[in-house]
């Protein structure tokens, strides 16, 4: 078992901190707001900490899992952030899903620590951490994933090294261009479903078993009929990683006009107040005068 820490408990932080916990590792914690750590302290064994860096003191991983490029610069390399505290062959984890560019800052600066780095956002929502069952896609240098990979088994369903640090979250914009344009889809479909007065739970359970079967349509079509919108990843959240999609490929030059007219779509959800709503709430959209 290891002595790792984990910064930020937030709604994918804390459970996963806490399949930590409970696989037997000793495990200490960090957030900004203090009665975050002290629930999960009365929730599952461990100990909290006052600073990241008197988190990571001593540990042979340190996990981060905050909101942006901004807040993770703040607890990883700020006055008292976990570099300050980790010792030389810890590795930094990075769970947040930020932009390629702030991975490749913090890969450096471990690199002039004789630190190790990954940057491995996740993939699954709340419900995957609640469950152990994300998907971790990974950027660093194999020596390093090797030592992380046991860890990782203790609250993901699959984990892979995608290439240099950086490659995690090129990874993680794939993925979120990936759901961006199936979401919509799926919006048009549903909305489609209760305008043409069909049986819409009969249709789905069907055409979910075909071709157009997906994650999103069988997890999410029974609340999207009955204009439930409170799971699962929120669209302020999704807006955020959508922007840092289109700003890499302004960059590398990819094309990507369904992806940028879905964040537009996510900021007109927004605009009618619903920012914390779950992704599937573009059906809103489409119905607000129908």
């Amino acid at each position: 078992m290891a002595k790792v820490a984990f910064i930020g408990l937030g709604v994918m932080g804390f459970p996963m901190a806490g399949h930590l916990a409970n696989a037997g590792h000793e495990v200490c914690v960090y957030n900004r707001t203090p009665a975050k750590a002290e629930a999960w302290c009365n929730t599952y064994t461990g100990r909290m900490a006052e600073t990241p860096a008197a988190a990571a003191e001593g540990a042979e991983f340190v996990f981060t899992c905050v909101g942006n490029d901004d807040d993770l610069l703040s607890v990883t390399d700020g006055d008292t952030g976990a570099l300050k505290g980790m010792s030389a062959g810890s590795i930094l984890i990075d769970h947040t899903t930020a932009s390629a560019d702030v991975a490749r800052v913090l890969n450096q600066l471990c690199s002039e620590q004789n630190l190790g780095f990954l940057d491995a956002p996740v993939s699954g929502g709340q419900a995957g951490a609640e469950n152990g069952r994300l998907s971790i896609m990974l950027g660093g240098t194999e020596s390093d994933y090797s030592k992380a990979a046991q860890v990782f088994d203790c609250y993901a369903a699959s984990h892979k090294l995608l290439g240099p640090a950086g490659s995690g979250q090129l990874a993680k914009m794939v993925n979120q261009i990936a759901i961006a344009g199936l979401v919509q889809g799926l919006s048009e479909a549903v909305h489609f479903v209760k305008q043409s007065g069909l049986d819409g739970e009969a249709v789905f359970d069907v055409i979910q078993h075909g071709a157009a079967g997906s994650w999103q349509m069988v997890n999410r079509h029974k609340t999207m009929l009955e204009n439930e919108f409170d799971f699962g990843f929120a669209v302020d959240w999704m807006r955020k990683d959508l922007n840092i999609a289109l700003n890499e490929a302004r960059k590398n030059g990819a094309r990507l006009p369904v992806t940028a007219l879905v964040d537009q779509f996510y900021a007109d959800v927004q605009a009618q107040g619903g920012g914390r709503l779950d992704t599937s709430s573009l059906l809103k959209r489409l119905e607000k005068d129908s």
